[in-house]
């Protein structure tokens, strides 16, 4: 019996006080990986791999809730990246699924498929990362297919179609905007004529309100915060960010913040009383909220001449993150970028964490995400990279190479997922393969 315990041991300091991911960019959708006993520097050789497990196609990031990781994929496409140019649509029938994997393992215990023709630009597969809440998952595929299931079992409790339902037209680059939960809502960037989000109810299905008429609802998850004494729903369509009121669906402010393409694709970021967004073609907007009143109004607004001769900050796909009065994010050709909060002034950039040559790449990205005194980010070639950022610049404390791009974009392989950070491990996918690496610090 003796051989037993060393296993067990291994299995209690994987398990014990381990902290969930359950959404979008964590436990309290802020970019903050809160977990203690955290590596200080990658291990000679990389940190250990725990599992891989054999997926399909997709952009979508993992949740990982409850001893289980959730994952959609594309299993059946041969098609990576885009096969023509960036605005081509490609029609392709085939399947979407949701899996349900166990996090000790990576066993697969339980998939639901459902059929998903395709009839968009970047056709590898979904792109909306799930929502666990609860014993459910809300998944949207890029088609607009909504499905809650019970995480148990992957039993259907209900499902949505935005085309079907609301007569919508899917956008160039597919729905992309998670589902967003709280209390006995579920938010969705919807789009159709007369209204961008709609809210329903998160056991039933039913419509419970509509709101707001931007042209395209654009790509940017949701978030909520507290503000001017009322609780907000942050909504960044292609044409303004407006706060909401979650229960009714009334807008409180609308600030016009119309983007090139509906490029509105990064989290809105909340520091304090102000809201950050930027975007790829047309810069950078930061707004003050009210103290007393759900109220918002310009402190400033940033765009360059163009998105190669950017001043501030043109972010692509990556949510820049801020603190202590400054903003770090990754511009519109990869560079990673600090600038001055209070008036958007860029302080330095550097190219070292994101393009492997150091030479300017047209979409490039990396995901930030801050733990204690020092960031993670991951690029788009599948390194994971220890750093610090500061006024002063960017300082590599370590690098370690996690997984191979399989995707294509702008003439490269890229990796456009973002990883999930729980149970003192990261969980990072491509279209083969999603693994958990262990990143825990040496005992």
């Amino acid at each position: 019996m003796r051989p037993f315990f060393p296993c067990l041991l291994a299995i209690i300091a994987l398990t014990a006080r381990a902290d969930d991911w359950p959404h979008w960019q964590g436990p309290q959708r802020d970019g903050v990986w809160r977990e203690t006993g955290i590596l200080e520097k990658f291990p000679a050789g990389g940190p250990p791999v725990l599992w891989r497990t054999p997926v399909g196609a997709g952009y979508s990031s993992p949740a990982v809730a409850g001893g289980r990781v959730f994952l959609t994929d594309r299993p059946d496409t041969q098609t990576r990246g885009n096969p023509g140019k960036a605005l081509e649509r490609t029609t392709e029938a085939g399947r979407e699924r949701v899996l349900c994997l166990d996090v000790r393992d990576g066993r697969v215990l339980w998939t639901h498929a459902y059929e998903a023709r395709y009839e968009i630009a970047y056709p590898s597969g979904p792109r909306a990362s799930p929502a666990v809440a609860g014993n459910r998952v809300y998944t949207l595929g890029a088609e607009g297919d909504l499905h809650c299931l019970d995480t148990a079992t992957g039993r259907v409790v209900w499902a949505r179609n935005f085309k079907q339902d609301y007569g919508v037209t899917t956008q160039t680059w597919g729905f992309a905007s998670p589902p967003l939960v709280e209390g006995d809502r579920v938010f969705c960037l919807v789009g159709g004529v007369g209204h961008t989000v709609v809210a329903f109810d998160r056991e039933t299905g039913k419509e419970l309100w509509r709101a707001l008429p931007a042209k395209e609802p654009g790509y940017a998850p949701m978030t909520l915060i507290d503000a001017g004494g009322r609780r907000q729903l942050i909504v960044w369509d292609s044409e303004a960010v407006s706060g909401l009121d979650p229960a009714t669906g009334a807008v409180y402010w609308t600030e016009p913040f119309k983007t090139k393409m509906a490029h509105a694709i990064g989290t809105p970021r909340l520091h304090g009383d102000l809201l950050f967004m930027s975007s790829f073609f047309d810069g950078s907007l930061l707004l003050r909220l009210d103290a007393t009143a759900p109220r918002a109004t310009e402190v400033w607004r940033i765009k360059g001449v163009s998105e190669t001769r950017s001043e501030g900050l043109h972010s692509l796909m990556s949510t820049p993150f801020i603190e202590n009065g400054h903003i770090y994010g990754v511009c519109s050709f990869g560079q990673l970028r600090g600038l001055r909060l209070a008036d958007g002034e860029r302080l330095w950039e550097t190219l070292a964490p994101t393009t492997p040559a150091g030479k300017p790449a047209r979409w490039t990205t990396a995901f930030l995400v801050k733990h204690a005194d020092r960031f993670f980010i991951y690029n788009e070639t599948g390194d994971l990279i220890l750093a610090r950022l500061s006024p002063q610049g960017y300082e590599e404390i370590s690098r370690t190479h996690l997984i191979d791009p399989t995707n294509r974009a702008g003439g490269r392989d890229v990796h456009w997922s973002h990883p999930a950070f729980a149970e003192r491990s990261i969980f990072v996918r491509n279209d083969r393969e999603l693994i958990r690496v262990d990143l825990r610090a040496t005992p």
